[in-house]
C-alpha cells in the first residue's frame, strides 16, 4: 500500500501533468486541490524533486511570483512562461494573474 505521502505525491504529479499550456496554478491550490490546503510548501518540494517532465514552469506562488528553486532561477521561470504568452510586471510577477489561473473542472 502506497504511504501517504506518496499518494499525495501521487495527485500532485497528476493534476500539474494536467495544467494547459498558458495557464498556471498556484502551490496553495494543487495543494488543496489534492487533500491538504496546508501543504503549499509540500508541493514546492515535490516541484523541485519530482519528475522533470512534467510543467513545473505553469506552477508560481499565491501572488504570480516565480520559484527561486526553478532550474536556472526566477529568471528562468518567468522566461519559460514568457514563452507560453503570459505577460509579467516590472517586477517579475504575472500580470493580470486571475485570467490565468487554470480552475479544473473536479
Amino acid at each position: 500500500m502506497a504511504s501517504v505521502e506518496s499518494a499525495f505525491s501521487d495527485r500532485v504529479e497528476a493534476l500539474v501533468a494536467q495544467i494547459p499550456y498558458g495557464r498556471v496554478m498556484t502551490y496553495g491550490q494543487i495543494a488543496a486541490l489534492c487533500g491538504n490546503a496546508r501543504a503549499a510548501r509540500v508541493v514546492g518540494g515535490i516541484a523541485h524533486f519530482g519528475n522533470p517532465d512534467l510543467p513545473w514552469q505553469r506552477v508560481v506562488n499565491r501572488n504570480g511570483g516565480m520559484a527561486s528553486g526553478y532550474p536556472g532561477g526566477r529568471k528562468a521561470h518567468q522566461q519559460h512562461l514568457e514563452q507560453e504568452g503570459i505577460s509579467f510586471d516590472g517586477d517579475g510577477f504575472i500580470q493580470d494573474l486571475q485570467n490565468v489561473i487554470w480552475r479544473p473542472e473536479l
